[in-house]
């Protein structure tokens, strides 16, 4: 038997207690993480496929390197190794080709020469370098946590032009960190706001907006032209679409992603190195993995990753320094502490290897789980408004309201008379639900309830509904004084 530590990162640390590390003896890396998972048994199913392989969307390391690549779950362990567990949240190099149409040879202007002269003392960028910026096309997908520091400093090093794909309004609670928007603009289209400052802080910067979201009907025609994309997304959909579109096309995507105090970031370039797809070749149940909206993000977390994306961007532009192809950078930023992983081509990736079977784009809703059930499946689960709800509350066999969300959040604001039963604390509490007269469960905008009404409904309870919208539209339709978040 060998004894190894197994970190286990910040989104599966709500199943093990928030512990970080698990010391086991095992000889093999499938038997460290069985005896992990028989330790803290919810674990299983997000590390575990029924047949007790590991699952896609989840990629284990053995020291620095990819299991996958290795013996799998035969892997063996010696004592001291350290098993790292990655799930999906995600010398110098030849510059991307750039594809403006502008003469390459046309010297910086007198201002161009003061706004970027810190630029110019540079000698790995120099003039040659900064040309290169000027005549570069960057497309950001997302102008949130991530695009908005990302943006603003390529803006800001004076790229040519800038695309943004965004279809959402400023809120309130964006301002915690998307540092480029003020209070002024809640309300405001993003796209709408961001190409203003992002003009204001750089006139000479193009800001093409893409307004609406980016599907595989449109994405194709959204990314030709564009020297490299940056996946500034937040859910798996989009990060697969801007992804296999990238691959289709030929250039590089800047991939960054955030979870409370984590981020990742890597370039994945499937003409020199892997894709997305060789990490995660499969997206996590849509249920396992919650959005910043659900989980929180610590404000100053997409800063940082977003400055790193925005780093890497620059650096495929001008040709200086190793961009991070083939490699996966991980952050704690509880811990302060920066990793780096390996990343190896998947031999017999779908997209990008030589057995490739995917040439298109496909139905990314479908893929990740969170399009409408085929027929044939089980139904979707039965809901309420806010306003039916609020009727049956006032009678005198009122249903019981079960919030399934998380005590930070409840915290935050609850409905009177509900009762706090995270949604992973469910099946423990079967026995007292099942003498409810009615049930409905809520959560912040109807998704973790739905699953848990799915649940219970597969173990037999039958009048078991999920308030439609959550308690956002309960406070938005029947109690403005409840805030929303």
């Amino acid at each position: 038997m060998a004894r190894s530590t197994i970190q286990i990162p910040g989104p599966l640390r709500s199943f093990v207690a928030g512990t970080r590390e698990a010391v086991v003896d095992s000889v093999t890396a499938g038997a460290a993480i069985q005896e992990l998972v028989r330790q803290f048994p919810t674990l299983g199913r997000h590390l575990l496929a029924a047949d007790g392989s590991f699952r896609p969307s989840v990629t284990i390391y053995v020291n620095d390197q990819d299991v996958r690549y290795l013996r799998r779950e035969a892997t063996p362990l010696q004592d001291g190794d350290v098993l790292s567990i990655v799930p999906a949240l995600a010398g110098g190099s030849e510059p991307v080709a750039l594809g403006s149409e502008m003469p390459r040879d046309r010297p910086l202007g007198l201002e161009e020469l003061r706004r970027y002269s810190r630029h110019l003392l540079l000698p790995e960028v120099g003039v040659a370098g900064q040309k290169r910026l000027r005549d570069a096309k960057v497309l950001l997908v997302g102008a949130g946590g991530l695009g908005a520091p990302t943006s603003l400093y390529l803006a800001a090093a004076g790229v040519g032009e800038i695309g943004l794909v965004e279809f959402d309004q400023v809120e309130l609670s964006n301002l915690q960190r998307q540092v480029l928007y003020t209070t002024h603009d809640v309300g405001r289209p993003k796209i709408e706001a961001a190409a203003a400052r992002l003009t204001a802080l750089n006139p000479d910067v193009r800001v093409t907006p893409h307004p609406g979201r980016l599907t595989a009907a449109n994405a194709l025609d959204v990314l030709r032209g564009y020297d490299l994309v940056i996946d500034g997304t937040d859910n798996f959909p989009t990060r697969y679409l801007v992804n296999d579109a990238a691959v289709l096309l030929g250039i590089p995507n800047v991939y960054g992603s955030i979870y409370r105090f984590e981020g990742q970031v890597s370039v994945f370039d499937a003409t020199r190195g892997p894709c997305y797809r060789c990490l995660y070749a499969e997206p996590p149940p849509p249920d396992q993995v919650p959005s910043c909206a659900e989980g929180g993000v610590l404000g100053v977390l997409p800063g940082l990753i977003g400055v790193l994306q925005a780093t890497e961007a620059v650096k495929l532009i001008t040709g200086i320094g190793e961009p991070l192809i083939g490699r996966l950078l991980l952050y704690d930023a509880l811990a302060m502490q920066f990793r780096e992983l390996h990343l190896n081509r998947n031999p017999t990736c779908v997209l990008c290897s030589p057995a490739a079977t995917q040439t298109g784009l496909i139905d990314y809703a479908e893929f990740c789980g969170v399009g409408e059930p085929p027929e044939g499946r089980a139904e979707r689960v039965p809901t309420v408004t806010p306003e039916e709800l609020k009727a049956e509350l006032a009678r005198s066999d009122p249903p019981w309201l079960i919030d399934v969300r998380e005590p930070n959040e409840w915290a935050i604001a609850h409905l009177e008379g509900a009762r706090l039963i995270p949604r992973g604390s469910i099946p423990e509490h079967v026995s007292e639900l099942a003498g409810a007269p009615a049930l409905v469960l809520y959560c912040r905008s109807g998704n973790r309830s739905g699953t848990a009404t799915r649940l219970l409904l597969d173990l037999g309870f039958t009048n078991v509904r999920s308030l439609a919208g959550g308690i956002n539209a309960w406070a938005e339709k029947v109690d403005p004084s409840i805030p929303r978040y």
